[in-house]
């Protein structure tokens, strides 16, 4: 199964349709009460606007199953809430608020084009955001001694850097440095090999566990 996205950073487009206005938000939020403030927010900042249509899906965590939720907020029923939701989960989005501030511009566009609109204000929306994906990685650790702390640091850094690994600060103790690196876990017999190779067979790479992180697509 693909790994989920999330949002690197929030954004805003828009999209005009037969004149009327929907102004779409994507938020990167990990509970209800952050979605519950930006709409309350988003309200306050339109007032005007007719509707303020949202769609919310928080990733599983250990302490939560999945939660998906909607609201069409006085459009006729299923054709906001549920269509931008539908987008958001099937661009594998999670921890993600979308809100579509909709501005009436005088023509009604029918249930169909209600739908199409919502929907493609979020597609938009989606398509102009940066984006992570949200994976599992192996945290890799090296300890070795201080006075080899410089080419270890420096042989690390290396090989991380060519395949998009991200190495931790190094944690020193009154005998030996900690190295630590976040990996693809297709990536960690390389590393042990890399290691041995420039270690001389002197260091070896432990297997410390699973990580989640959000990384660049």
């Amino acid at each position: 199964m693909p790994d989920p996205l999330v949002l690197a950073a929030e954004v805003e487009t828009e999209l005009v349709e037969k004149r009327s206005r929907f102004l779409t938000r994507l938020h990167r939020v990990e509970e209800v009460e952050q979605a519950d403030a930006l709409l309350r927010a988003a309200r306050s900042q339109h007032p005007d606007a007719r509707h303020h249509c949202t769609a919310l899906v928080l990733g599983e965590t250990a302490e939560r199953a999945e939660m998906n939720r909607s609201n069409d907020d006085g459009e006729p029923a299923g054709t906001a809430g549920m269509p931008m939701l539908q987008s958001l989960l099937q661009a594998r989005l999670v921890d993600t608020f979308a809100i579509v501030i909709r501005y009436f511009g005088g023509v009604k566009l029918g249930a169909g084009g209600l739908v199409r609109a919502y929907t493609a204000g979020v597609e938009q929306a989606v398509a102009a955001a940066t984006l992570l994906r949200r994976t599992e990685l192996v945290v890799a650790q090296l300890e070795v001694p201080p006075a080899e702390v410089g080419i270890a640091e420096n042989a690390v850094r290396i090989w991380a850097a060519a395949r998009g690994a991200t190495v931790e600060p190094t944690q020193y103790t009154a005998r030996r440095a900690l190295l630590t690196v976040l990996v693809a876990p297709e990536d960690f017999d390389e590393l042990t090999a890399d290691t041995a190779r420039w270690s001389s067979g002197r260091h070896g790479v432990e297997d410390a566990g699973r990580r989640t992180a959000d990384v660049p697509l």
